[in-house]
């Protein structure tokens, strides 16, 4: 039995080498025991847990077994990287704006097809707003017009570094959601060698689209 007086991760290690050396832990909420009175040392704090468990009246909080224990956390280090690409897609955002550049109204997503080729472009130095209007994306649905026209800016040095940061930065992030793709589809594919099989084959999916920072393999089959 484990009980942790304070929130957080601290009692995650002990948990798992306790569980890895074969015992069996059960991770106990504190505010289970915490209005007992006369008990001011941990040592007199655990006898009185040890007497409350043999009574059988500690519920253990779920815990998931190892293998689903780390899919979840692949899957939480997945979704704190595209908090963090976000971020950065705001500070693109910004840097586009101090630049003029009114792109975010001629394209759905500056991250997506239309949006990229043009910033990366941008940050390569082209300057050229016809060069620029024509990495436009077939299915764009603004002309190459339009989006030359809300290109007509201001290119200072400072807001393009910050551009080409801001870029580079969400480019790393998106590599690491990458690597957390390969890792999480490796650790399904482990998890579907021991599950039942599927009967009869999955019904259409209701979003046929791609959604934004789905990853990168087939999901949906997998599970």
């Amino acid at each position: 039995m484990l009980r942790w007086n304070r929130p957080g991760v601290y009692w995650i290690p002990v948990y798992e080498i306790l569980e890895q050396r074969g015992f069996d832990v059960i991770l106990v909420n504190a505010r289970y025991a915490k209005n007992v009175p006369g008990r001011k040392t941990d040592v007199s704090d655990a006898a009185w847990l040890r007497q409350l468990h043999s009574y059988g009246l500690l519920r253990g909080s779920f815990r998931p077994d190892a293998e689903i224990a780390t899919l979840r956390a692949c899957l939480r280090q997945r979704e704190r990287l595209v908090e963090y690409a976000a971020a950065h897609i705001q500070h693109m955002q910004k840097a586009l704006m101090e630049m003029n550049l009114q792109l975010h109204h001629v394209v759905s997503d500056i991250t997506g097809a239309t949006g990229m080729r043009i910033i990366r472009a941008i940050v390569g130095g082209e300057r050229n707003l016809d060069v620029l209007a024509t990495y436009r994306e077939v299915r764009c649905h603004s002309s190459v017009e339009t989006i030359r026209a809300a290109l007509v800016g201001n290119d200072r040095e400072e807001h393009v570094f910050a551009l080409a940061q801001s870029l580079e930065l969400y480019d790393v992030y998106q590599a690491k959601m990458l690597d957390c793709d390969r890792k999480l589809e490796i650790l399904i594919a482990a998890l579907s060698l021991k599950g039942a099989k599927p009967v009869g084959k999955l019904s259409k999916p209701r979003i046929k689209t791609k959604q934004v920072n789905t990853p990168t393999f087939d999901v949906r089959t997998a599970l």
